[in-house]
This record gives structure tokens, sequence and C-alpha cells, in this order.
């Protein structure tokens, strides 16, 4: 049977602050730059969400697209979007809030979710800005 993967974009926009407690206030600065400010700063993130799975014979689809979403919103996005990634999000708790950190948590929590009929998480992309990218394949 053959395997085909389907993406599908989530979009969110959060605050966080970059910041290592171990380093001093100039060590994070010179570090971390502007993603260092004590007020926070924040992004529109997009979240690529890749699965693969073998089209299912009555429907042709590895999964549907809404179930996606609503799959995704779930397990991610309505706990991501519109608030401070660094407060309000406790299971990015005692984590450096890097778009790195940040992708692999998201992985822990949808490839459990995205685990229906024979399809699995793939792949996710985790666009921070229009030009800086973060991919994770689970390793």
């Amino acid at each position: 049977m053959p395997i085909v993967t389907i993406t599908r974009l989530a979009r969110f926009s959060a605050a966080h602050r970059l910041h290592n407690p171990a380093l001093s206030d100039e060590e994070n600065r010179r570090t971390f730059g502007k993603c260092n400010s004590p007020n926070y700063h924040g992004h529109n993130y997009t979240l690529e969400v890749t699965i693969a799975g073998t089209p299912d014979a009555s429907t042709g689809y590895v999964m549907d697209f809404g179930d996606l979403d609503r799959l995704v919103d779930d397990a991610c996005i309505n706990d991501l979007d519109h608030k401070n990634l660094d407060l309000d999000v406790p299971w990015l708790s005692g984590i450096r809030s890097t778009a790195e950190n940040i992708v692999v948590s998201c992985w822990g929590r949808l490839a459990p979710a995205l685990n229906v009929n024979g399809a699995r998480l793939s792949h996710l992309r985790l666009w921070e800005t229009e030009n800086n990218y973060v991919d994770y394949d689970g390793n």
C-alpha cells in the first residue's frame, strides 16, 4: 500500500523571552539580543504538521484535513495562541522557549494525538519568522 504524507498549516501568535538565569544580564543580552527583552516580544508562528499513512479505501484520505485541524488545535494551538509561552503554557514550563524547544514540545503532544487509523506524525516545521524555521522529525 502506498504511504502518502499530508501537511496542514497551523498559526499562532505568542510572546516569549529568551533568558538563561545562569548567565549575567550582559551575557543574556549578547547571546539572545532583542529576544532577551525583559518585557517579552512576540512572533506570528506557523506550524507545519505533516502526517504519513495509507489512504483509506473508502474515503481516499490519509486523514480528513478538518479532523487534523481539530486534533492540532486541541493538542497545541489552543494552548499557545495569544499566550506568553514562558508564563501561560504549563507544558513549556521550565523550558527555554526557543523555536527548537517549542517544536520538540509540540511533537510530544502531537505524536500521540495524530496516531489515528494507521496515520502517524511524520514531520514538524515551526516558522518563527518569515526567514527562520526549525524542523523536527521525532529523532
